[in-house]
């Protein structure tokens, strides 16, 4: 079953947000049982007022399209994280260079657990990425193509709202783990790209179990 909440920064608000709801009335229940009830009513009356201002302010999201590349130059934008390494994505990189003047930028988005984002502790994830993205990069280069890269944002949507400002691709590539390992793809990552962004999309999917088996 697909997850609920868009990322687990969502899960976990909402578990904070219900321990605080629930230790709301239980507060107000010892001062006074009426009280209590008061709190419940005023709360629940609260939480519905503001799902249906947030779902009445929802419109379609607008494709966004990036401006055209160099003509003289193919632009691939690619986005993975644990996955930016693997074989296979390496391969589709290298079929689309073959005959063609590519520029590749590879966005490696920095994983955080909601805690630690919270509190701005970004520094262990943003390492990790970079040390992927590393790799990930002199293996395109070991194989001739032309890569740069970045740590982005840990939303993949957002690191590829970020890269778009600054880097106009031809198509974009998307890498993740299987479905039943993949986290991005129980968000549904690939599907808000679609509908967002009017570029080409390849979904890579690598099994890094298999590879290196």
């Amino acid at each position: 079953m697909r997850n609920p909440f868009r990322s687990e920064a969502d899960a976990f608000r909402f578990v904070w947000l219900t321990v605080g709801y629930c230790a709301l009335i239980v507060l107000g229940s010892v001062i006074n049982v009426w009280l209590g009830v008061a709190v419940f009513v005023a709360l629940t009356l609260g939480a519905l007022w503001w799902l249906l201002i947030r779902n009445a302010g929802k419109e379609a999201p607008i494709r966004q399209a990036p401006a055209p590349s160099p003509p003289e130059q193919y632009r691939i934008l690619v986005v993975a994280n644990e996955t930016v390494g693997g074989g296979k994505l390496l391969g589709e990189i290298k079929q689309r260079a073959e005959g063609r003047n590519v520029l590749v930028l590879v966005v490696c988005p920095a994983l955080n657990s909601p805690l630690r984002h919270w509190a701005s502790d970004e520094d262990d994830a943003r390492s990790a990425a970079q040390a992927r993205l590393d790799a990930s990069l002199a293996g395109m280069r070991d194989a001739g193509v032309h890569a740069e890269g970045e740590v982005g944002d840990g939303d993949p949507i957002q690191a590829i709202e970020d890269a778009l400002r600054t880097f106009q691709p031809d198509e974009l590539i998307i890498s993740t783990h299987p479905e039943g390992r993949s986290h991005w793809l129980e968000r549904g990552v690939v599907e808000k790209a679609r509908e967002r962004f009017a570029l080409p999309l390849t979904h890579v999917v690598v099994d890094l179990e298999a590879e290196r088996r």
